[in-house]
């Protein structure tokens, strides 16, 4: 009986002999991936932080969907060139007009997320949503925010020949003269257009729109006294009315630009509601990694603090603004839901 005890121990010990072996196994195994995975995440970390610090290893390309000349590409060749500056490789200007700045967007939103192409886009980018049945993109889904960067009020610049110093001299001109009075736009679409057509329902008035590959071009051909009028920033019109050139009576804006304090608002010209913003914003295609996007909003915002960069921006016609991406979203689709319902009310359409 003894002897059979002793064997049953005796096998009793070398079944738990093996599970221990088996569990210290199982053990090595689990501990050896789990470092494997340590190593993996620590890899990665690094990987992202290396790319962080070596971005932009390349040139980076800037498109701009508007004719050289007009308010957005002013404004990008300043950030182009404090970003060249700041990050040491070059940003180069890419100029894409046309289809209400909707060729240059729709080719940055079907680029690669690479860092590499980048977008500086003006508001019209929240009209063209609802104007445009069509669109090769989708302004929240195929693009990624990067930083609101500045605004720059629209201003009713009128030719010297037209005899109206006020908005409502305008309204009555045109009322005397339906159909004559022609306004330019820089393209389908823009917010330089809806500005046009939100005043001519407010007033009930006809004015003949004239659209252009740009606000440059269509400043040109209102000086030439080709087009009565147009809806545009200072930096493509300010030099032209200091010059006396051209005539700004009102502004756009909800209120009165600190850069020219003295005109009043459309608004208090004897239209409550009237208020169209010019912004204008850089963004990236969709996908973009969040570490270059991160980067570019701090290089921007920090350029929009200095004083040599203000100086500048104002002498151009521009106020800084400044945002984090997720505020420039969060705006986006606000100015998107915004020109939906004055594009229904209206019943524009692209031309």
């Amino acid at each position: 009986m003894s002897t059979e005890r002793t064997g049953c121990n005796h096998m009793g010990f070398g079944k738990y002999a093996m599970s221990l072996r088996r569990d210290s196994e199982v053990w090595r195994e689990r501990a050896l991936l789990v470092a494997l995975c340590v190593v993996c995440f620590a890899y990665s970390i690094a990987a992202v932080t290396v790319k962080a610090q070596t971005y932009p290893a390349k040139l980076v390309r800037l498109v701009v969907p508007t004719a050289p000349g007009g308010g957005v590409d002013i404004l990008s060749r300043l950030v182009g060139q404090k970003l060249s500056e700041t990050l040491g490789q070059q940003f180069v200007i890419d100029n894409r007009p046309g289809a209400g700045a909707n060729i240059g967007t729709a080719l940055v939103a079907k680029s690669p997320a690479d860092g590499y192409t980048l977008l500086m886009v003006p508001s019209s980018i929240s009209i063209s949503a609802s104007l445009y049945m069509k669109l090769p993109y989708d302004a929240v889904k195929d693009l990624a925010p990067i930083a609101l960067v500045a605004s720059t009020p629209y201003f009713v610049v009128l030719h010297p020949s037209v005899p109206a110093a006020s908005v409502r001299e305008l309204v009555n001109l045109a009322k005397s003269k339906p159909g004559e009075l022609t306004y330019a736009s820089g393209g389908s679409g823009t917010a330089s257009h809806l500005a046009g057509e939100m005043l001519k329902k407010m007033a009930g008035i006809d004015l003949v729109h004239v659209p252009y590959k740009g606000v440059g071009p269509a400043v040109t051909d209102v000086l030439a006294g080709h087009v009565s009028l147009i809806f545009a920033g200072l930096p493509a019109s300010g030099s032209h009315i200091k010059a006396g050139k051209l005539k700004a009576i009102a502004v756009a804006d909800a209120k009165r630009s600190s850069l020219m304090p003295q005109l009043p608002t459309i608004a208090e010209a004897g239209y409550p509601g009237y208020a169209v913003e010019n912004w204008l914003g850089m963004l990236a295609p969709a996908g973009t990694p969040a570490d270059i996007i991160s980067r570019l909003n701090g290089d921007i915002v920090r350029m929009l603090d200095t004083a040599e960069v203000r100086e500048r921006l104002a002498v151009q016609g521009f106020e800084p603004v400044g945002s984090t991406p997720g505020q420039f979203a969060a705006q986006l689709k606000s100015e998107i839901a915004k020109w939906a319902k004055v594009i229904q009310e209206t019943g524009v359409r692209a031309d």
